[in-house]
């Protein structure tokens, strides 16, 4: 009797299962809350997921693409150079003491990059490396539209351009917001690399304000493993909204190619440049004329110094801002107009930012002791005017 109860009961139980099994599987709206899977990981807005058990992976970011790639526009740079038929001319002595009277002849050069329409009224944004010294610059559309361009103004200290078309109806990107960037944050890269044709890549975000690279005078780089590759700089990064985060700019390669390196422009500083190019056609920045040096742990321990941060005024230009104003060479730059100076970058950074023919608070340590010395701010010398 007890077995026959037992086998109704094995019976029933498995029956149940089966038909629970079914309803959660083909139609778990019948089960109300009880048939939502609890932890579902929620993809970003308007990207398709496939749900794997309790989890959702982003299966395109096609959206994305779809939004922000018009945008990116291929550019075509040609100038002409003066090459010697001569190779003792290649030698700069030889060429300084003989000049071009072996003869010599001139060129055709061509380069590529990429670069990202950032207005209605055909501004472009790429990188000052891509169109330095060209002679001639075409903009190449994705929708099969070609235009010569304009340069309306280049930066070399933070490797912005500006350039201007003239063509209607054209695709805009818009700005993200660089300084929410985190890393692990997924990123595409957009551009043409080696000429084969606007491509898309994919990673992330692998590191922000990067800086002391040597790449630039003004570093805050977002550094991302999204291959970027020769034909690449100038063009986009953006985030997996389609959303502009920065302008790629540069990859450390020992072959050429990428190895999972590339540093990008933020878009707020490439916004800032592109501000001051539009209106002036030129980046004006604040001036002192010190030469500065980082505080090392180093360095504070051979000279007994109370704090390692700051930056040491290691020369100084004769006659510029800071030597009238009193500044000395082993001074210790620590805040410019009370904002903190944490190295050297932190205090180009601000000095940067100073309007020339203002006024500006330099805190200083000179024998572990603070001072404040005020500074009539110049104006910074255009690149190939420094020494």
């Amino acid at each position: 009797m007890l077995r026959k109860l037992w086998l109704i009961f094995a019976q029933t139980a498995t029956v149940c299962v089966a038909i629970i099994f079914i309803v959660t599987t083909l139609k778990p709206e019948w089960l109300g809350p009880l048939g939502a899977p609890h932890g579902l990981l929620q993809a970003p807005t308007g990207l398709p997921t496939i749900e794997i058990g309790r989890a959702a992976t982003v299966n395109s970011y096609n959206d994305a693409v779809k939004k922000a790639m018009p945008a990116v526009v291929n550019i075509f740079t040609s100038k002409e150079v003066r090459v010697s038929n001569n190779p003792f001319l290649n030698d700069p002595l030889f060429r300084q003491l003989f000049g071009d009277r072996f003869g010599s002849r001139t060129e055709q050069v061509a380069s590529l990059g990429s670069g990202v329409i950032v207005s209605a009224d055909g501004y472009i944004l790429t990188n000052n490396h891509v169109v330095d010294s060209a002679d001639e610059i075409e903009i190449a559309l994705s929708d099969g539209r070609k235009s010569t361009a304009r340069l309306v103004g280049g930066d070399p200290e933070t490797d912005i351009a500006l350039l201007k078309i003239d063509l209607p109806n054209l695709p805009v990107i818009a700005f993200g917001n660089s300084d929410d960037a985190h890393v692990g944050d997924v990123v595409l890269a957009i551009g043409n690399p080696f000429g084969v044709g606007q491509t898309v890549t994919m990673g992330i975000v692998s590191a922000t304000g990067r800086t002391h690279l040597g790449i630039n005078t003004f570093e805050n780089f977002i550094q991302t493993d999204a291959a970027i590759n020769p034909g690449n700089s100038g063009g986009a990064l953006v985030d997996s909204n389609g959303n502009l985060l920065g302008i790629n700019s540069a990859i450390f390669s020992r072959s050429g190619g990428s190895l999972g390196i590339g540093f990008a422009i933020p878009a707020a500083t490439a916004k800032q440049i592109m501000d001051a190019l539009a209106k002036s056609g030129q980046v004006v920045r604040g001036y002192i004329g010190v030469e500065p040096q980082d505080v090392t742990p180093e360095l504070a321990e051979a000279f007994k110094l109370s704090r390692k941060d700051g930056a040491i005024v290691r020369g100084l230009q004769r006659g510029g801002p800071a030597d009238k104003a009193g500044i000395k060479v082993s001074d210790i730059l620590i805040a410019v107009d009370g904002t903190p100076v944490k190295d050297t970058t932190t205090m180009m950074n601000l000095v940067a930012q100073l309007m020339p023919g203002s006024k500006a608070r330099l805190t200083v340590l000179r024998n572990n002791k603070e001072m404040e010395i005020e500074v009539a701010v110049g104006k910074r010398p255009r690149p190939q005017q420094q020494q």
